[in-house]
């Protein structure tokens, strides 16, 4: 319960108390009547007291199970995005093996062709 529910509860039934020690001080009544009013003011007292009670439980449990929902929702999202990204990553590192290994090849190529020139070259100056 909060703050705030137990202050009220609180206030409730002290205020409550003070109201019927009031009317009994000050109440044109016999001994047993006046016992009967506190016995039944206290009733509706404790009662009322339940009441808030049970209200201020069940706004608690709504709010409770309404953050477990939103963290539980929070949490799938999560997950979808790290699913998401990892994709990404995967396809992004697979992009990059791909580059190097075709630049790999062209550089490969490209200094098997300057040897084969060097070669031709060095024949024709050799001859």
């Amino acid at each position: 319960m909060s703050d705030r529910g137990v202050d009220f509860v609180k206030g409730l039934v002290i205020g409550g108390l003070i109201g019927a020690v009031l009317g009994v001080l000050y109440a044109p009544k016999s001994g047993k009547e006046t016992r009967e009013d506190i016995a039944k003011k206290t009733e509706d007292l404790m009662a009322r007291a339940r009441e808030e009670y049970e209200l201020a439980l069940e706004k608690s449990k709504k709010a409770y199970d309404a953050a477990v929902k939103r963290l539980k929702e929070a949490e799938i999202s999560a997950k979808e995005k790290v699913e998401e990204v990892e994709g990404k990553v995967e396809e992004l590192a697979e992009r990059g093996k791909e580059t190097l290994l075709d630049g790999k090849g062209r550089l490969k190529r490209a200094i098997d062709a300057g040897v084969e020139a060097f070669k031709e070259e060095k024949e024709k100056t050799s001859a």
